[in-house]
């Protein structure tokens, strides 16, 4: 029997609602549990709707053949980080139970290191799934920023809006959209900015300890990205000043 390897939309499009159902369920019991207000309500259903409306059109312009078991364990994750916005928004008015904020942000983050696995192991790395694994960590980051600048102060909030702004700038400098090389110490100072806004998020560390932590954190994103743009800034003039294929005759020539 031939297997089926044509996209069908109507499974595709089951599991990302499946996703928002499961998010509104946390939400339900994150608000049974501590009592959620309209903030974090609004804030949580507004994730798993925009979620499911963004992760639904990119899938149906990209038309894979299966949802695949990677996006399944990012679309989990999206689900935590959901719940985490919710309880975000909601400290706003009142301060999130700590062991239930770390115990969701915590798993998130683990499970980061999980779907890049399983795609390699099961063969079903994409494109879309890179892109859906990066944006669910950028956004993670973003909120815990946000939660550890109302203690540490507005300046935590340049390490969740980095990425964003880099993207931004790359629509005015299209250079900074070329593809970088791998690099361990890229890889490694993304992984540690969740870890360390952790740190100071968990109430654990003294007051001074969470500022230190938090700029290292900081200083270590700002060095990666100055790092990354220096290198695409290069590699963008060198390519610049090699003569393309219709130059190449009117160099001979003259």
């Amino acid at each position: 029997m031939a297997l089926n390897n044509t996209y069908d939309a109507r499974l595709v499009q089951q599991e990302t609602a499946v996703g928002a159902g499961v998010q509104i369920l946390l939400l339900a019991l994150l608000g049974t549990a501590i009592g959620m207000g309209p903030a974090g309500w609004l804030t949580g259903l507004a994730f798993a709707v925009g979620t499911w409306a963004v992760l639904s059109r990119a899938l149906h312009r990209t038309r894979p053949r299966s949802f695949g078991p990677a996006n399944r364990v990012t679309l989990g994750r999206s689900i935590l980080v959901g719940g985490v916005t919710a309880l975000v928004a909601d400290s706003f008015e009142s301060s999130p139970p700590v062991t239930l904020f770390v115990g969701l942000t915590a798993v998130a983050l683990i499970l980061d290191g999980v779907d890049g696995k399983v795609a390699r192991r099961t063969g079903t790395s994409t494109p879309l799934g890179a892109r859906f694994d990066m944006e669910v960590d950028a956004f993670l980051i973003l909120v815990l920023s946000v939660y550890v600048s109302m203690s540490l102060g507005p300046w935590v909030l340049l390490i969740g809006a980095m990425r964003y702004a880099f993207v931004a700038a790359a629509r005015v400098w299209p250079w900074l959209n070329a593809p970088l090389p791998p690099s361990t110490a890229r890889k490694t100072v993304a992984a540690l900015q969740g870890v360390f806004l952790l740190l100071a998020a968990s109430g654990l560390l003294p007051h001074a300890m969470e500022f230190m932590v938090v700029a290292t954190a900081l200083g270590a994103l700002v060095w990666s990205f100055g790092r990354d743009v220096v290198w695409l800034f290069r590699t963008s003039r060198v390519e610049d000043a090699i003569p393309t294929a219709t130059e190449l005759p009117e160099l001979v020539a003259s």
